[in-house]
C-alpha cells in the first residue's frame, strides 16, 4: 500500500485549515510546495468527502467542517483513496476462491489484522499529531 500524492497533499491542506475562518488555497500552496491546480482538485475531493466546506466571496476559501480534534489521518485517507485497503481481498464485495466459509485463508486473516492496526494507528486526532509537532 502506498499513500498517493493527492492524499499526502490532502494531509497538508487540512493541517492549514481552520473551522473558524476560511483559508485561501493560494495562501497554502507556496509553503506546502503544492501547485494551485492540484490543491484545488484535492480541496474539492475533501469537500465532497465532507471534511471541508467552501466559502464564496472576497474573504472566501475553505474551512474545516469540524475541528482538528475530530479529524484523523484515517478520515482523510478514506476520502482520498479509492481503495484504502492493504489488499483488494479485504473489500467486502471481493470474491476470493481461497477464502470461503468452508476454507479460511490465513493470509487474508493476517492482512485483516494489518488493516486493523493501520486504521488504529491512523485514528489519532490531528490536533494531537500537530501538537506533538510543536514540542
Amino acid at each position: 500500500m502506498l499513500i498517493n500524492r493527492e492524499t499526502d497533499y490532502a494531509f497538508r491542506l487540512i493541517r492549514n485549515m481552520s473551522e473558524e475562518k476560511p483559508t485561501s488555497i493560494s495562501s497554502i500552496v507556496g509553503d506546502e510546495h503544492i501547485t494551485a491546480p492540484i490543491a484545488y482538485k484535492v480541496a474539492r475531493k475533501l469537500e465532497q468527502g465532507g471534511l471541508l466546506k467552501s466559502v464564496r466571496g472576497n474573504a472566501g476559501g475553505y474551512m474545516l467542517t469540524r475541528s482538528l480534534s475530530d479529524i484523523t489521518l484515517y478520515d482523510i485517507f478514506v476520502v482520498m483513496e479509492k481503495d484504502p485497503y492493504v489488499n483488494m481481498c479485504l473489500k467486502e464485495d471481493h470474491v476470493c476462491l481461497n477464502n470461503t466459509k468452508d476454507k479460511q485463508c490465513k493470509i487474508n486473516r493476517e492482512l485483516r489484522r494489518i488493516q486493523a492496526v493501520l486504521k488504529e494507528e491512523m485514528s489519532k486526532p490531528l490536533s494531537d499529531i500537530l501538537a506533538d509537532d510543536e514540542d
